[in-house]
């Protein structure tokens, strides 16, 4: 039998995760909107929260809990606000599973350990001016000498950068072969060279912190490579195969919370008489918003189960980021307008959610792509 049913222990976790989003991440999202940065005070209360190690093992410092919880916890927080839910997502579903999933024993206990136990924070170094959907167009390079390598090359869109204390960055050791010749490496904040520049503008999670990142002449021990030289493109893909994951749960939460707020919209607002809520169009409008969300939560469980049982999660994880991103689309689009002009002023919340679920369509691999991995998945070829 299928059980749809959060554990006690997952139900506990969820409430904690609602309760924090509510009290200490709602009453400033708004803000940090308008000012397009991040609280670093309201990151600090995440860290001591154990917002940063969620499904990572205790024996570095993490909660111990499964992709699940994760999930629940990217749903929670983006109901109220976007930005937070990348921020902690590029965390932990990108730079921590790298170390997790291809570090040595001796770069979890260095890296590891201090990002899944609030101490720092990680950020995904592979996006380039010319290199997006298609990584396997990217530039940086890593020039060997001795027992050290010199990256050169320039990343954009680097969510966290801001403020990370950990890069995880992606550079060609052999420009020859292409993406096979691609490595990862490990580089702390301070490192010469390494400088972030400017919070690049943006439609939507304008609080969280994406800059363009500059790399030049940056050195780094052989020993803060990942993996093996010419495994940083499987480094990246799997990594950003579980992070659609998150990606999923965070689309669910946005479209959720604006459903939310809509619902409280309506029961308020009189028009001919009459609460909006009162009329046929949108008690039906809201029921198929509703059903839309719920079966595009199911579909982020189902993914998150399959990784947890280390199954073939990645057409499944494809999956529910497609389809739950354009419920996301959708479902803030329906609710602007039943706010009417409301809905347009950034008075309320719906205008916002409406602006970061268009972003749910494009990183961490766009809707165009995941329907490449699923068509591929089902060999339609």
């Amino acid at each position: 039998m299928i059980d749809f049913a959060l554990t006690k222990e997952q139900l506990l976790q969820q409430e904690l995760f609602r309760k924090f989003a509510e009290t200490e991440i709602k009453p400033l999202s708004r803000d940090m909107d308008e000012a397009e940065e991040y609280s670093m005070e309201l990151v600090q209360k995440m860290q001591k929260a154990g917002f940063f190690g969620i499904p990572y093992s205790r024996d570095y410092g993490g909660a111990g809990a499964d992709v699940l919880t994760y999930t629940l916890c990217m749903e929670e927080v983006s109901k109220v606000d976007a930005s937070t839910g990348i921020t902690i997502s590029v965390h932990t579903s990108l730079c921590c599973a790298c170390i997790n999933e291809f570090g040595s024993e001796e770069q979890k206990q260095k890296y590891l350990r201090p990002l899944v136990s609030g101490e720092k924070i990680g950020c995904y170094s592979l996006t380039e001016p010319n290199a997006g959907t298609d990584a396997s167009g990217v530039q940086t390079e890593a020039t060997k000498d001795g027992d050290y390598y010199i990256l050169n090359g320039s990343k954009v869109f680097t969510t966290n950068s801001g403020f990370a204390d950990t890069f995880v960055v992606f550079a060609l050791t052999d420009k020859t072969l292409g993406p096979k010749g691609m490595s990862a490496f490990i580089v702390e904040r301070g490192t010469e060279g390494l400088s972030v520049g400017r919070n690049i503008p943006r439609c939507g999670i304008r609080a969280a912190s994406n800059c363009e990142v500059a790399i030049q002449n940056v050195r780094v021990h052989k020993s803060q490579m990942l993996g093996r030289e010419g495994q940083g493109y499987k480094i990246a893909m799997t990594a950003l195969g579980g992070g659609r994951i998150g990606i999923g749960a965070q689309a669910v939460g946005i479209a959720q919370g604006a459903i939310n707020e809509t619902m409280k919209y309506v029961k308020e607002r009189k028009q001919f008489g009459k609460r909006i809520s009162q009329f046929q169009n949108t008690q039906f409008k809201l029921a198929e918003m509703q059903t839309k969300v719920d079966a595009a939560r199911l579909m982020v469980w189902r993914a998150a189960r399959a990784k947890d049982l280390h199954q073939n999660y990645a057409p499944l994880a494809a999956m529910c980021k497609l389809y739950a991103s354009e419920v996301a689309n959708d479902v803030t689009r329906e609710c602007v307008q039943l706010f009417g002009g409301y809905g347009y002023s950034r008075e309320y919340p719906v205008e916002r959610a409406f602006r970061d679920a268009k972003i749910t369509e494009i990183y961490e691999g766009t809707s165009e792509a995941m329907k490449m991995i699923i068509s591929g998945a089902m060999k339609v070829k």
